[in-house]
């Protein structure tokens, strides 16, 4: 091996990819164990959108960036934590060991690894939503719903609107369930109105937003609705899992034992990305994702102690 390569491939514990709320806390629970460990961030992130995070506990309100400034300064006390701002491109198994290549070049071998790159949401192919996603248009009662309160809100689609008008029953004056073509779901809130023509775009107005329906005539409307909550279609943010030939639920997200492991001895994973079976989808919440990397950080310990 020339001396050039030997400066492209290193050797720690345990890798970590990704540097949202999930990785960073296992990269600290590794770090006060004192075990050697390297942190991927690409600075792609779920809850990039959003302006503040909220039912978070001591955090709530707080902007997503300022918590993951706050979670790096801290880590940084840690001498065996090793932020790497670049992007991991494959991982494989080679010998027992993990190779992890990133975008740089640069190759980090590991006895095992956290992955914890969350999902990506895809949103309806309604034009106008990507523009307001993170803000008047959300997706988790819990962490958007109670800044609307008193206000009209509208539910897109008709598949979860019962379980959505059910939460935001007592946050919202008003609900409205737009199905977008589809049959009125069965069980939605005495006084939920609901309109079921062809949903054509949405757009800001008058701090929240305007929706334009159209009928089977071609005769177009307006709604307004302080905020609109939908329900996106998960998918993986990263090859890693299909690279790595891990098991997945029904979901699309992977799936792990109680401990965070996945269907391959030595590969973690937590946050969005994972779930138990006996979930139907990952908990999308900052406190559980912390919490599954904490988990997640101490398998991979137990891994080490095992060898």
């Amino acid at each position: 091996m020339d001396m050039k390569t030997q400066q492209q491939v290193s050797t720690t514990e345990v890798v970590v990819v990704g540097g949202g709320p999930a990785g960073l806390q296992a990269a600290l629970t590794l770090g006060r164990i004192h075990r050697d460990v390297v942190l991927f961030d690409d600075g792609a992130y779920r809850n990039a959108a959003a302006a503040h995070m909220h039912n978070v506990v001591a955090h709530d309100g707080t902007p997503p960036a300022q918590f993951r400034a706050d979670a790096r300064a801290q880590l940084a006390a840690y001498g065996t934590v090793e932020l790497r701002e670049v992007r991991v491109e494959s991982i494989e198994e080679v010998d027992g060991h993990f190779r992890v290549r990133a975008s740089d070049g640069r190759t980090v071998t590991a006895h095992a690894v956290v992955l914890a790159t969350g999902v990506r949401d895809v949103l309806p192919a309604v034009p106008g939503l990507d523009a307001l996603w993170g803000g008047p248009v959300a997706h988790c009662p819990f962490c958007h719903g109670h800044e609307l309160s008193g206000r009209r809100v509208g539910i897109l689609g008709a598949a979860a609107a019962p379980h959505l008008s059910a939460l935001l029953g007592r946050i919202a004056s008003g609900l409205l369930v737009l199905t977008d073509g589809a049959d009125v779901p069965d069980g939605l809130p005495d006084g939920t109105g609901v309109r079921s023509e062809r949903v054509v775009c949405v757009e800001p107005h008058e701090d929240g937003v305007r929706v334009t329906l159209e009928d089977a005539d071609g005769r177009r409307s307006h709604e307004h609705v302080a905020g609109l909550f939908v329900r996106p279609e998960l998918r993986q943010s990263a090859p890693f899992a299909e690279q790595l030939g891990l098991e997945l639920n029904p979901s699309g997200a992977v799936r792990i034992d109680e401990l965070g492991r996945s269907s391959r001895p030595g590969v973690l994973c937590a946050g969005d990305l994972a779930h138990q079976a006996v979930f139907p989808m990952p908990m999308a919440s900052v406190v559980a994702a912390a919490a599954a990397g904490q988990l997640a950080a101490s398998s991979a310990i137990m891994a080490l102690l095992s060898h």
